[in-house]
């Protein structure tokens, strides 16, 4: 799929992993619509040329009328990058007692059952292009899905979870000509990793086994637009992590 004439939404594209790829896209020509919570997202998607809608990913209503927004403003949709989501920490068992139940499910819901939410409803979308190639999915697993460290339940699950579900989802996509890939994506210099003590971020790139640096956002942005450009990668997850096993 050409890069340059595609039609895509991000979900999470306020910040982050999202605005990167929002920005590269852009950069790139596509047409680009950003869905996520925060209101700052309007200023971001203003500020590079894009769309905007505040859209909680967990939620079926506010996700459709993203979409049918997002439909409205560019005349389709053939690209969707789920970049949603939270990070969590928390033991199995702790001091205070057991990991909240609360908490699980939050990270299930919004990094998991968000991004199922959105890519399904994308993809029927997509399905009605009539086209060769009606669309293309990333979605942003994690290594923390194959290497999880401890406090990371949750987290590593949510994410495994993504990783597990891309094969059958390529498969059941097949026959409506949809192409979806995962990025697992290692320690990246986002916002959240930037606000740590810089001793703190030096400590995490010397775990790394080369380069030794923090992962650039654009890295994950070229790897997102490399998938929507490469008609033969499918139902495949990416490390991205410059050959780091947590441990």
């Amino acid at each position: 799929m050409d890069l340059a004439t595609g039609r895509a939404i991000i979900t999470g594209g306020a910040s982050g992993l999202g605005e990167a790829t929002a920005q590269h896209f852009r950069d790139r020509g596509a047409q680009v619509f950003l869905l996520d919570l925060a209101e700052s997202g309007a200023e971001v998607a203003a500020g590079i040329g894009a769309g905007f809608a505040r859209t909680d990913v967990t939620d079926e209503a506010s996700v459709t009328h993203a979409i049918a927004t997002a439909v409205a403003a560019m005349g389709g949709i053939d690209i969707c990058v789920n970049c949603a989501g939270i990070a969590t920490g928390e033991k199995t068992v702790g001091r205070d007692g057991p990991h909240g139940l609360a908490s699980f499910r939050k990270t299930v819901e919004i990094n998991l059952i968000g991004t199922f939410n959105v890519l399904r409803l994308a993809a029927t979308q997509m399905a009605g292009n009539r086209r060769t190639e009606n669309g293309v999915i990333v979605n942003t697993a994690s290594i923390a899905a194959f290497d999880g460290q401890k406090g990371q339940a949750a987290y590593a699950a949510s994410k495994a979870a993504i990783a597990g579900m891309t094969l059958p989802i390529a498969r059941d996509l097949a026959g409506s000509g949809i192409r979806i890939c995962a990025i697992a994506p290692g320690i990246f210099s986002t916002p959240m990793l930037r606000g740590l003590p810089q001793e703190v971020q030096d400590g995490l790139a010397s775990e790394i086994t080369y380069p030794k640096r923090l992962g650039d956002p654009l890295e994950y942005a070229r790897t997102a637009a490399f998938i929507v450009e490469n008609d033969y990668l499918n139902g495949e997850v990416i490390r991205l992590d410059g050959a780091l096993r947590m441990r």
